[in-house]
């Protein structure tokens, strides 16, 4: 498979293994008023770096996310964003803080492109569930980078389709070139065999075109070709109408069925001849026998999924009182349509570049409409994070605006957070600021012990105790101000009884037990802090 190189490729391919673990910060809770709709709560939303909060998100989240979206800087100069991943190269090193020019001012601008946005994609890619699948939207200036890299880090077998979005719909009669009209919406799959895509609603439009011109009891119907490019010699055959015509398929085609097959559906009226019975054979299809829904096409049109314009006048709406900074917002028309394809009613939800915050918008939108319980997960580094994403999503879940311009609440709620301190100090010590339950929460993620078998310090063998099967039992012994060591006077506080397991996996400072006694009893130690896994 082909593959891209680039400026610094080498130093972030596992950059995200050297990001630092942080803990993320409860800041705030916000609830709809009383009497409010019902909508989903346990929503987040983050403010922070986008890489250090995806880290943070993976002992909770990964392999959890049904559905993501991002809309990454496209790169076009005129974004103002700046490169500012912490990684230990001296050529990188030069580009922290600097503001990406345009093409021809910036020859690095795409090598510092795909350096921000590889590992971010990789811990996207952590955090999709198995069946999932992300949404990126991208215009010309990174699109054909863009599809590279993700075909090396979800593999090119998984990628799903280019979604064309007409983004305008006035062309631009001063442009250089062509007008530009569309964004891309480039779709991957974490394993394409076990992503499920849904059905979009059928319009009003689509099913107009049903018609009862016979008055069949069976209901309205459209007619559909009869004929098949696939040829084959067997339904290659004359029909004869009921008017007496003898019509054939063109050259190169058949008919859909066989002869006999045929004579079948002639008996139960599904075959239309047209009015006066000397038609070209057609297909009688009933609204009744159709899928509920339709197939999504690769191309959406503004006049389906909003544009430009449009979430700039809802953005408008929202906020009346202050300007926006952003030019160009995605309509929550746009991600409710990707959220109709993509996601059940149960679905969660990421969207880490949250900008103005319309995914979470789109999220509570499509809930009222079917009445899920779709969650979503919104993370913005800038100064507006409160403002204006985390704001929006306040206004949305409350109502907003005035008089006969009045929009109702959508209900919901969600709770606000900062990135607070790495769980490691700079000499690879604990930190025991963020406290002891993060660090044993933490070690058990490490440790990979299933949800269902992890265990409270409270629990009825030993504060110690971070989990516990009929296998296993994995143990934290850990003072802040202490050195704890395993041996026997530790040991003999363990009363396990009948549910003591064959293994014991022990966390301590030191350990004054040997090998041969260690093999005997099942026991397995690890050194505080060296023998912590780092993710």
């Amino acid at each position: 498979m082909p593959t891209l190189t680039w400026v610094g490729k080498d130093k972030v391919v596992n950059h995200h293994h050297d990001v630092p673990f942080k803990v993320l910060r409860h800041e705030s809770h916000f609830d709809a008023p009383e009497g409010s709709p019902i909508n989903s709560t346990g929503n987040r939303i983050i403010h922070g770096d986008n890489l250090e909060a995806l880290k943070s998100l993976l002992p909770e989240f990964e392999g959890k996310v049904n559905c993501i979206y991002i809309d990454p800087p496209y790169n076009t100069g005129n974004e103002g964003w700046a490169y500012n991943d912490a990684v230990n190269d001296p050529k990188i090193k030069k580009w922290l803080g600097q503001v990406v020019g345009k093409e021809g001012e910036d020859l690095s601008r795409h090598d510092k492109w795909l350096c921000m946005m590889y590992p971010r994609l990789k811990l996207l890619h952590r955090l999709l569930a198995k069946d999932g699948v992300i949404f990126i939207s991208i215009d010309d200036n990174e699109q054909a980078n863009l599809k590279l890299i993700c075909d090396e880090i979800f593999g090119g077998a998984n990628f799903i389709n280019n979604v064309i979005w007409e983004k305008k719909f006035n062309p631009q009669n001063d442009a250089k070139y062509f007008s530009d009209n569309h964004d891309f919406i480039v779709t991957y799959a974490k394993n394409k065999t076990l992503w499920n895509r849904n059905f979009l609603p059928r319009t009003e439009i689509q099913n107009d075109r049903y018609k009862n011109i016979d008055k069949d009891s069976r209901g309205v119907w459209a007619s559909d070709n009869f004929t098949v490019k696939t040829y084959s010699k067997d339904y290659d055959y004359e029909i004869i109408t009921p008017s007496g015509r003898k019509v054939s398929p063109t050259d190169g085609r058949c008919w859909a069925t066989s002869e006999e097959n045929f004579n079948v559906l002639v008996q139960d009226n599904r075959i239309w001849f047209g009015q006066k019975g000397d038609g070209v054979p057609r297909l009688k299809r009933f609204l009744t026998d159709v899928q509920e829904g339709i197939v999504p096409l690769t191309i959406w049109k503004h006049t389906e999924v909003g544009n430009n314009q449009d979430s700039k006048q809802i953005l408008k709406r929202i906020f009346p009182e202050s300007k926006t900074p952003f030019e160009t917002p995605k309509p929550p028309s746009l991600i409710k349509r990707i959220l109709q394809i993509a996601t059940d009613k149960q679905a969660i939800i990421l969207d880490s570049f949250a900008g103005s915050g319309t995914t979470a918008h789109a999220t509570l939108d499509l809930n009222a409409q079917d009445g899920g319980n779709r969650r979503f997960i919104l993370v913005e580094m800038e100064d507006y994070a409160d403002t204006i994403t985390a704001e929006r999503v306040r206004r949305v879940i409350s109502g907003y605006g005035e008089g006969t311009k009045k929009v109702a609440g959508l209900g919901g709620s969600f709770d606000y957070y900062t990135i607070g301190e790495a769980i490691f100090n700079p000499d690879d010590t604990l930190n025991e600021a963020v406290g002891i339950e993060v660090i044993r929460h933490y070690v058990a993620y490490s440790e990979g012990i299933p949800n269902a078998d992890q265990t409270p310090q409270d629990n009825t063998y030993t504060p110690y105790l971070m989990g516990l099967n009929s296998d296993t039992a994995w143990l934290f012994y850990y003072e802040p101000n202490e050195v704890t060591c395993l041996d026997l006077d530790f040991l003999n506080t363990l009363k396990f009884g009948a549910a003591k397991p064959g293994t014991a996996i022990i966390y301590a400072d030191k350990c004054l037990l040997t090998k041969e006694f260690m093999t005997q009893y099942g026991i397995i130690f690890k050194k505080i802090p060296r023998d912590i896994t780092r993710f």
